[in-house]
């Protein structure tokens, strides 16, 4: 197994409250497995910060929220969550519940993210959708980005890193996106791409595949295009 699928590849987790979830994984879209059970093994209803009244909580029992969070007016969060510290969940942000946000992470405007986990100081602050994903820590999504996750025929995602064929088993499948990395507004990465630390996805451009670090992939190995989808 090449070390370039494992979860080490993209994150530094040391520092990551969950960073059991990714133990012993050798690919890191495991850790995206092992999410709902994780979840359910924790205690949660802990929720330390003031909520506005107009901010709709759904299981509420099974949704924590750390200090200093700054849940703003019309946001929408179901549990089972976990919402760091210190973070921003922005008027019209929806939340459906499977999701872990580390410290410092921006769930913004009109972004919807299900079945997904934020590691520190990730940002998906505008027109966002991250479904079935793994943002690492400083990730940015610029303005509409879209992590699609599901293939247009339904079928399993694969994944092809340097002329291997790893068979994911899952029928949705997001993005993993290595600490670091940025897209540009309104870009789309399609189900199953990988992305290196410190990459970047230019405005407007359809992703797919795997990007190496920034600095290890030649232009035209950076971007192709494809069919994407997203539930």
């Amino acid at each position: 197994m090449s070390n370039l699928v494992s979860p080490s590849a993209f994150f530094i987790l040391e520092h990551f409250a969950h960073a059991e979830l990714f133990d012993g994984c050798a690919y890191v879209w495991e850790a995206l497995e092992r999410l709902s059970d994780y979840l359910k093994e924790r205690e949660l209803g802990k929720i330390e910060v003031d909520i506005p009244s107009s901010v709709h909580l759904v299981n509420p029992s099974l949704i924590s929220i750390g200090s200093g969070t700054v849940v703003e007016p019309g946001a929408y969060i179901q549990g089972p969550c976990i919402i760091g510290n210190n973070c921003q969940i922005r008027h019209g942000a929806y939340i459906r519940g499977d999701v872990i946000a580390g410290e410092a992470c921006v769930i913004g405007h009109d972004t919807e993210i299900k079945h997904s986990i934020l590691l520190d100081r990730a940002s998906a602050a505008h027109f966002n959708y991250v479904g079935d994903s793994i943002l690492g820590n400083g990730v940015n999504l610029g303005a509409g980005v879209k992590c699609a996750n599901l293939k247009l025929d339904h079928s399993p995602v694969t994944v092809v890193v340097q002329g291997e064929r790893y068979k994911t088993g899952l029928k949705k499948m997001g993005a993993i996106i290595g600490d670091g990395a940025q897209l540009g507004c309104n870009s789309v990465t399609n189900p199953g791409t990988l992305m290196g630390r410190g990459s970047i996805a230019y405005p407007c451009v359809n992703v797919q595949g795997f990007i190496p670090e920034r600095g290890k992939a030649k232009p035209l190995q950076k971007f192709q295009i494809a069919a994407n989808g997203a539930t």
